[in-house]
C-alpha cells in the first residue's frame, strides 16, 4: 500500500476531467481498507470506483480511495440457481461477460454498463427492463466507523428506481466491499419486451433468444447510441427519467400528443429524459469542446480539455430548458463533486 501525492484523476474518472487528488491510494483487499482507515494524518478521505458516474468540478482536497478489490467466487449451486459474490473493484460489464461465459442468466439485459461491481448497488443500475435488484441477494459493506465489514440483504437495501439506502440514510457510512448475485443455471427468463432488444434480434436474424444472444443485441444497441468513454468522455446517461402523476402527463400529452411514456404504477408514469432534452433542442449541441451526444440526448460529453464546472454549468441550462417548456425537473444521475 503506497500513498502518492498530487495525482491526476484523470485516468481515473470515463468524464475525463482533469483534476488533482491531494493524496491518492489504491486498496486491493479489505484488510488494505481497513489499514487506510486507522492512518492518522488524513481527516478527510474520498471513495473511488471505477469513476463511471461522477461529475469533478474541483480538485480533491483528501485522501482518494481507488478500490481495487478484485475476484469471484460461487458460494453456492442449488437446483437452478447459482449464488456468486464478486469483490467491488470488478468491472462490471467484464462481469457480466464471465456471468454469460458460465451460461448463468440474469445480467444479461444489464451489459455494457459503465462502472465498477461495487458501485452498482448504490444507484440500482438498470437497462431494458431490468434492474440489479432483480438479481442481488447481498451487499457486504465495510462500516467507516467500527470499520467491520456487514452484510446488507436485498430489503434492506432498500432499493427505488436509481435509488437506494446507500444514496439516502446511510450516505457515506459504508463502503460496498463485494455483492453476491442469484443468477439462474437454466430455464432462463428471457426478457426481450423491452425498448428495441426485439427489433435487434430479428436484425441478428435470432428466432430462439438466448442470454448470450440477448446481451449481444443489448451491446450492439448500446454501442449505437452511446459513446464509448475511451474515445469521448462522458458517463453515461446524466439524468435520471422522471417520473410524474397521470394527471400531470395529461396535461404534457396535450400539449406534447407524440411523448413516449411508460406507465409504472396506476398514478405514475415516466417519461424519458432524452426525448425532452432533444425536444427542448440540446441533441448533438455543442459547446466549444463539450456539449450533448449527436446520438443520445441523455449523454453530456467531454471532447476534450473541458472542466466539470463546464459540464456541470451545461446540465444546469437543460434542466432550466426542459422545466420552463415542459413543466417537468429532470434529476442528475451522476454524482457531483
Amino acid at each position: 500500500m503506497h500513498i502518492q501525492n498530487q495525482i491526476s484523476l484523470k485516468p481515473y474518472n470515463t468524464f475525463g476531467i482533469d483534476v488533482i487528488a491531494k493524496h491518492y491510494v489504491s486498496v486491493t483487499t479489505t484488510e488494505d481498507l481497513r489499514a487506510v482507515y486507522n492512518l492518522e494524518g488524513y481527516p478527510n478521505k474520498f471513495i473511488l470506483g471505477g469513476g463511471s458516474n461522477m461529475l469533478l468540478t474541483q480538485d480533491i482536497d483528501a485522501l482518494v480511495i481507488h478500490l481495487n478489490l478484485k475476484g469471484k467466487q460461487i458460494l453456492e449451486t442449488q437446483d437452478q440457481h447459482v449464488l456468486v459474490e464478486c469483490q467491488a473493484g470488478e468491472n462490471w460489464h467484464e462481469f457480466v461477460q464471465w456471468t454469460l461465459d458460465q451460461d448463468y442468466g440474469g445480467l444479461e439485459n444489464l451489459s455494457l454498463i459503465p462502472g465498477n461491481v461495487g458501485t452498482s448497488p448504490i444507484q440500482n443500475i438498470g437497462a431494458y427492463g431490468v434492474e440489479l435488484k432483480d438479481s442481488l441477494v447481498s451487499c457486504n459493506a465495510f462500516n467507516i466507523t467500527t470499520k467491520k465489514v456487514e452484510v446488507f440483504t436485498n430489503a434492506e437495501c432498500q432499493f427505488g428506481y436509481r435509488n437506494s439506502i446507500f444514496k439516502n440514510e446511510v450516505k457515506g457510512q459504508y463502503i460496498i466491499v463485494s455483492v453476491v448475485f442469484k443468477l439462474t443455471t437454466r430455464n432462463h427468463l428471457l426478457r426481450t419486451g423491452y425498448g428495441a432488444i426485439s427489433a435487434e434480434l430479428e436484425r441478428m436474424n435470432v428466432e430462439q433468444p438466448t442470454i448470450q444472444t440477448i446481451s449481444e443485441a443489448v451491446i450492439a444497441i448500446r454501442k449505437s447510441k452511446l459513446p464509448d468513454p475511451k474515445d469521448i468522455g462522458n458517463s453515461g446517461s446524466f439524468f435520471k427519467n422522471p417520473i410524474i402523476s397521470k394527471a400531470q402527463f395529461k396535461n404534457l400529452q396535450s400539449h406534447f400528443p407524440d411523448v413516449p411514456f411508460y406507465k409504472v404504477s396506476e398514478t405514475d408514469i415516466k417519461v424519458p429524459a432524452g426525448w425532452l432534452i432533444e425536444k427542448a433542442g440540446f441533441k448533438g449541441k455543442t459547446f466549444g469542446n463539450y456539449g450533448v451526444h449527436k446520438k443520445q440526448a441523455l449523454v453530456l460529453v467531454n471532447y476534450g480539455g473541458a472542466s466539470g464546472k463546464e459540464i456541470l454549468k451545461l446540465s444546469e441550462l437543460i434542466q432550466q430548458t426542459v422545466y420552463r417548456i415542459f413543466e417537468i425537473h429532470i434529476e442528475a444521475e451522476v454524482n457531483i463533486i
